[in-house]
């Protein structure tokens, strides 16, 4: 509102006829608070002094809080340091820019040979397409789908193309293993068969007899037919899943197929218009001390971010895991203020947390927090203490997912969409 209020200020009648003129100390853009807050860095100053009677260095504390229009805090607040799994953070943003929200990676299955009485005259080929959240859901469902081709048996060899992964396995061979033996329920684990039964939609089970070996190869064999993809999450649902469980291994697959942690982190330093220098990575998950952040770059990512989310149907708490919402994840045993979304990260001497606080008084406030010391524990119910203080200075307003959904695996509308060529 206020910024149409600020054009009619700008442009003159005869250039905004339908906008109405105001005196320019009554805009709405004028009455939202650009000074700085005193309290707030009184706050703080106490919560550092507590770290410093227990023995804790301040100058390794790093702090940063700010609204859009000021900063409200800051301790060492420009320092790169290890941020552990803020890191994801970072890895969101950047993979929002190079696919979108909607994104999905396919998995391709092809086949050489024909198919004659239910058994296929060659070998069963799988493409990786990226997929980080293929598991055993999708593999059973996958089964499912050449079974209806009318595949009960492969004469040949059941080969992988590329990187292929499969429940955040990296070894590729491994990963074709596992696939090998989710299409055929007769060989089928009881955790294979405990996630099959917790599917809400339980697909036929496949009994597809495998003859050959798994093999790799790195590209696509010659005379192969596309026999049909397998579409996954969207790239909303498997970011949410990555930040709500903080999962290394979902956050390092992105990241690897964007180019690394270098190519993650120069990417995030400019959508988030901060130095490069504040944002050094190694990989997309924050696992290492390697991985530095500074506090005020990690407030900056989720600036950035809300931007990239204007216009979708959904805000930050549809992407990361909200205090009293979600009953699972990395907030569950915490005791943050009800409904702020926040990414925690945590290493053996570093415990880290970020997030935004919707107020009344100041719109967001952008907050993040890096504490250095052993008590991992002890530092996390200080940064909620932290919170609650806060919460008693602004009045705050939860911000809860605009459209938050059940991320459902094995989803038969959506994986095994058939692409037969002829």
């Amino acid at each position: 509102m206020f910024f149409s209020q600020l054009l009619a200020f700008l442009f003159l009648p005869s250039q905004a006829p339908s906008l109405p003129v105001i005196p320019w100390h009554e805009a709405s853009i004028f009455q939202i608070p650009i000074d700085r807050d005193p309290q707030v860095q009184v706050i703080v100053d106490q919560y550092l002094q507590t770290l410093a009677r227990q023995g804790l260095d301040t100058k390794r504390q790093g702090i940063w809080i700010q609204s859009d229009w000021a900063i409200l805090a800051d301790n060492q607040g420009k320092i790169p340091v290890p941020a552990a799994s803020l890191t994801k953070i970072a890895t969101t943003i950047t993979s929002i820019d190079t696919w979108g929200l909607d994104h999905r990676f396919l998995t391709k299955v092809y086949t050489t040979g024909a198919i004659n009485n239910n058994i296929l005259q060659g070998n069963l080929i799988i493409e990786y397409g990226g997929d980080p959240l293929f598991v055993w859901e999708e593999a059973i469902v996958l089964g499912n789908k050449l079974q209806q081709l009318g595949i009960n048996q492969v004469k040949g060899d059941l080969i992988v193309v590329g990187n292929w992964q499969m429940n955040y396995e990296e070894s590729p061979l491994k990963s074709g293993e596992m696939l090998k033996q989710s299409l055929n329920s007769k060989n089928w684990s009881r955790i294979i068969e405990k996630q099959y039964q917790e599917m809400k939609n339980k697909p036929d089970r496949a009994n597809i007899e495998i003859q050959g070996l798994v093999k790799k190869v790195e590209t696509l064999p010659d005379n192969t037919q596309l026999l049909l993809t397998h579409q996954s999450l969207t790239l909303r649902e498997i970011l949410r899943s990555m930040n709500v469980y903080s999962n290394n291994k979902i956050a390092e697959s992105l990241a690897q197929q964007m180019g690394g942690g270098a190519k993650v982190a120069q990417l995030s330093a400019k959508i988030a218009n901060v130095p490069p220098e504040e944002i050094l990575l190694i990989n997309g998950s924050g696992l290492g001390v390697d991985n530095r952040i500074s506090p005020r770059a990690s407030c900056r990512m989720l600036m950035a971010l809300e931007r990239q989310l204007e216009g979708s149907n959904i805000n930050l708490s549809d992407l990361f895991p909200v205090a009293g919402v979600d009953k699972k994840g990395t907030v569950e045993y915490r005791n943050i203020p009800y409904g702020i979304p926040t990414k925690t990260g945590t290493l053996s001497v570093v415990s880290a947390l970020a997030g935004v606080i919707p107020t009344q008084e100041r719109e967001n406030i952008y907050f993040a927090v890096i504490n250095y010391g052993s008590d991992v524990e002890g530092l996390r119910r200080k940064q909620d203490v932290l919170l609650r203080n806060l919460e008693q200075h602004w009045t705050f307003q939860p911000l809860l997912p605009k459209n938050s959904i059940d991320i459902s695996f094995g989803d038969m509308e959506r994986n095994g969409e058939l692409k037969i060529e002829n």
